[in-house]
């Protein structure tokens, strides 16, 4: 469409009304935004700083402006920033500030998602698990334990974003409360009540606060409240018009908005690798730019999901989202453009004079080659190390929210209570192992157990043998009803007519030992004791990349591994799982390497090494190799 005609169909919010101070407003008589009194369209993208190395953050926010973006939008996840209650982290790669500031630096508005709840396919959908400790709390409602919480996260949340908001000199144009809200069974009025008079307290009354819901009846009639702009979010399998005339009907005036246009979509364990054609992207992208919409791209910058912070679904069983979040979005993983890209550029310049220049570079990439690594042990021999508080002794297995270890992985142990020459069923018959269970016997490793999917194991021993059960949390569900989602062993583990008592309970504090230097520097003697044969069953391992004067960008492939979570230099990269597919690579930002001394890798693999025991260093990403369930 002809950059004239586009100006047509916008012709309702041509006439500028002229402000003397910096505003941003809707105008409901001539269906538009207003920014200093001129009437204004964004066209936004979406991304994540929490998925993106802070010393990439300046690369990513300039080449979605030289895109011709004039806005972004960011959510802000709670348990990012409060991980344990009370406890609060802006520092480094959580200095959101510093990130709005580079955005205002780079020319670009922000639109600011901070939940508390935002889904985002991240860990609970950013709620922290501390929540959770209250049994009986009703999540994303007028719960008075979890509005208290609530109040005291966004009153140190929001004090510190107000400078930021437009109208007092920052780049902050409007404010989402809550998210998709009407995606939720509670449909709690009196909660979005709450939400409105907190942000309406600490932010002022002019700024812009908008909701977002899926584009149906149900959710826009519980996720909307008068007083907050409702938005809509649909992809390229919706009809806009339809869209748009849905929007209307909950929000008579005022700009039509799609607060989440999907460019891409996620992955899942076991899934296949998701992908959205460009062609439909763009084209779809031009109708609503024409019709005088502000568009948000989600995602336009994907990024990963570092350490354990991915989220999962559940809808007729438990799926874990993988670690890429790439989302095939306009810029890969890492930060790249792609042909994605270039055809949004193209739609864009029609409708806004876009920055003069070209789309920054790909960054340099690396093929550092192969690396082998070598055995430190087994969990079941490095617990003095890994668990050095000891064990807690209880009755009956307690969750990782009861532990108060929210995230990773714990060693439960316990003793069998009779011989069993024969195999024998070990049954977790509340589907209680939440998310997989790793199971030795006197260090030999018999097998997984895994939510949903495999229930019952048979095990063989004496009584009094060794019985370990190591409980891996595969992220919390992040959408739907189920976001109270203990980990853990929640219910009895049966062994054939026993009901499994008297447990030893380890939480495995491996990230601090690793980010302090251990295996490589604190390198412990392991106990003797018994083995599993060759590779099997969870273990670490480690070993160094040589520097060769170069840090780049690079991938990391476990070709032969089989499920675990890999550490570069202290930094936990996520999960890896190629067996499972479909994403076969972890991305390494070159920001994490030295390129003078040698480099840190460790591997905690659960269920079965290589006899190679080699990782390889690739220069390009492997996200879409789907196998067989195993």
């Amino acid at each position: 469409m002809s950059a004239a005609r586009a100006l047509a169909v916008f012709s309702l919010c041509l006439a500028p009304v002229w402000a003397a101070e910096r505003s941003f407003s809707i105008d409901p008589e001539r269906n538009c935004f207003l920014r200093d009194g001129k009437p204004f369209q964004y066209i936004s993208g979406s991304i994540h700083y929490s998925r993106v190395p802070r010393s990439y953050w300046r690369d990513r926010l300039n080449k979605m402006y030289m895109s011709g973006l004039n806005a972004i939008q960011v959510y802000i996840p709670w348990n990012f920033h409060e991980q344990v209650q009370g406890v609060y982290e802006f520092e480094g790669e959580r200095d959101v500030e510093y990130f709005l500031s580079l955005a205002n630096q780079t020319g670009l508005l922000v639109i600011l998602r901070p939940g508390p709840y935002i889904c985002a396919e991240w860990e609970m959908g950013g709620l922290p698990a501390w929540l959770l400790h209250n049994p009986n709390v009703i999540l994303r409602s007028a719960d008075s334990d979890y509005l208290q919480a609530v109040s005291n996260w966004m009153a140190v949340l929001l004090t510190k974003v107000r400078p930021w908001l437009y109208q007092n000199g920052g780049n902050i144009i409007s404010v989402q409360v809550e998210n998709e809200y009407g995606s939720y069974f509670a449909c709690d009025y009196n909660y979005l009540r709450h939400l409105r008079t907190l942000f309406r307290f600490f932010l002022g009354e002019d700024v812009v606060l908008f909701t977002t819901d899926g584009n149906t009846d149900k959710e826009l009639i519980c996720g909307t409240l008068e007083g907050l702009y409702a938005t809509v979010d649909f992809g390229t399998d919706t009809n806009v018009t339809a869209a748009f005339r849905r929007q209307r009907r909950f929000e008579p005036k005022g700009p039509l908005v799609n607060s989440e246009f999907y460019t891409g979509w996620l992955d899942h364990w076991g899934d296949k690798h998701a992908a959205v054609d460009p062609q439909k992207v763009s084209r779809m992208l031009e109708d609503m730019l024409s019709m005088g919409a502000s568009v948000n791209m989600y995602m336009f910058e994907g990024g990963t999901n570092f350490g354990y912070w991915n989220g999962a679904d559940y809808d007729s069983r438990f799926r874990s989202v993988v670690t890429s979040y790439d989302y095939d979005a306009p810029l890969s993983e890492a930060g790249d453009p792609t042909d994605k890209l270039l055809a949004i550029r193209d739609v864009i310049k029609n409708f806004r004079d876009i920055p003069v220049g070209p789309i920054p570079p790909a960054s340099p990439k690396m093929a550092y080659g192969f690396v082998t690594l070598k055995k430190v042990g087994e969990i079941s021999g490095l617990l003095d190390t890994l668990s050095p508080q000891g064990p807690v002794q209880s009755h009956h297995a307690l969750t990782f929210e009861e532990m108060k270890h929210y995230y990773g992985f714990m060693l439960y142990r316990t003793l069998l209570p009779r011989n069993l020459p024969e195999p024998t069923p070990l049954i977790s018959p509340m589907n209680g192992i939440h998310d997989r269970a790793y199971v030795s016997v006197n260090g030999v490793y018999q097998g997984v157990m895994e939510r949903d999917v495999v229930l019952v194991m048979n095990v063989t021993g004496r009584a009094g043998d060794q019985l370990d059960v190591l409980v891996e949390n595969m992220g919390r569900v992040n959408f739907g009803n189920k976001i109270n989602d203990y980990k853990g062993l929640l219910g009895n583990l049966i062994l054939g007519n026993d009901v499994l008592t008297d447990w030893l309970i380890f939480s495995l504090d491996i990230d601090v030992l690793i980010s302090a230097g251990w295996p490589q520097v604190r390198w412990m003697d392991v106990p003797s004791g018994p083995k599993s044969e060759g590779g099997r069953g969870p273990a670490v391992y480690s070993g160094t990349l040589q520097p060769n004067g170069l840090a780049w960008d690079t991938f990391l492939k476990l070709t032969g591994w089989t499920k675990g979570q890999v550490w570069i230099n202290g930094v936990n990269l996520g999960r890896y799982w190629p067996q499972r597919g479909p994403q076969q690579t972890l991305y390494v930002p070159g920001s994490i390497l030295s390129p003078t001394v040698p480099n840190n890798i460790t591997v905690l693999e659960l269920e079965n090494a290589p006899e190679h025991r080699r990782v390889l260093f690739m220069d390009r990403p492997q996200l879409d190799n789907t196998r067989t369930r195993s």
